[in-house]
C-alpha cells in the first residue's frame, strides 16, 4: 500500500484527530465525513478499529507506506525501552521530518520534495534521502543557492507550521536547525496510543 495522495482533510476528517504533518490547516470538523459522520463518530469502536486508527494516525501524518512503518516497527521492537515510544522516536527523526519541524515548509510532504530534490544539506553534505536518520548534534541546513526558495520564504514569511519540538534548535534565518537531543514522547504533535499500534503489528 502506497502513500496516501487523496483528498487529505477527508482522511483527517475520517481518523477524527488533526494531522499537521498531512495538513497545514485543519477542517471545520473533525466529523467523519457524509451526512451520518457525527453519528458514526458515537459508535462503538472495535479494538481491530481503535488499533488500524492509530496506525493510519501516523502513516498519514508523515507520509509513510505500510512497508516503511511496518519496518519502523520491527526496528523499535529490537531496541530497548518502550517499542511505541521507540517507533515514534525513530519516525521523528527522519530527515523530512526533522526539515519541517524545524520551520523550513508548510507540511512534511513538502519538506520530502525539497529534501529528494537536493535542497538539504546535513553537516556541510547533500542529503536527498528524506527517511535519513539525524542524529544529536547534526546540523541540518539549505543549501547555499536554496535559502531564498519560495516555498521557503513564503512559509517563513507565515509564521505557520507543525511547530518547532524541544529536541530541535531552529534558526530559520540562518536556515540551519540543529539536533539537540532525541526526540521525546511529548515532542510528538498529534494525538496518538502508540500502544495500540504495536498491538496491531505484534499479532
Amino acid at each position: 500500500m502506497g502513500r496516501f495522495r487523496s483528498a487529505r482533510l477527508k482522511k483527517v476528517r475520517a481518523l477524527g484527530t488533526p494531522l499537521p504533518g498531512l495538513v497545514r490547516k485543519e477542517p471545520r470538523n473533525l466529523n467523519a465525513p457524509g451526512e451520518q459522520g457525527a453519528m458514526r463518530k458515537r459508535r462503538r469502536v472495535s479494538t481491530f478499529r481503535l488499533q488500524l486508527q492509530e496506525k493510519q494516525k501516523i502513516r498519514y501524518n508523515y507520509g509513510l507506506s505500510e512497508k516503511q512503518l511496518r519496518s519502523y516497527y520491527t526496528e523499535a521492537s529490537r531496541m530497548s525501552g518502550e517499542t511505541g515510544v521507540n517507533l515514534l522516536q525513530l519516525i521523528e527523526r527522519r530527515l523530512d521530518n526533522v526539515v519541517a519541524r524545524g520551520g523550513f515548509s508548510p507540511t512534511i510532504a513538502a519538506a520530502r520534495q525539497m529534501v529528494s530534490h537536493g535542497h538539504i544539506q546535513v553537516n556541510g553534505s547533500r542529503v536527498d534521502i528524506p527517511s535519513y536518520q539525524v542524529k544529536v548534534g547534526d546540523v541540518v541546513a539549505l543549501q547555499q543557492k536554496s535559502r531564498d526558495l519560495k516555498i521557503v520564504v513564503d512559509h517563513i514569511t507565515a509564521g505557520s507550521g507543525i511547530g518547532v519540538p524541544s529536541f530541535l534548535e531552529s534558526s530559520v534565518q540562518d536556515r540551519r536547525i540543529t539536533v539537540k537531543a532525541l526526540p521525546a514522547r511529548e515532542d510528538v504533535p498529534i494525538q496518538v496510543q502508540e500502544r495500540a499500534v504495536v498491538e496491531y503489528y505484534s499479532k
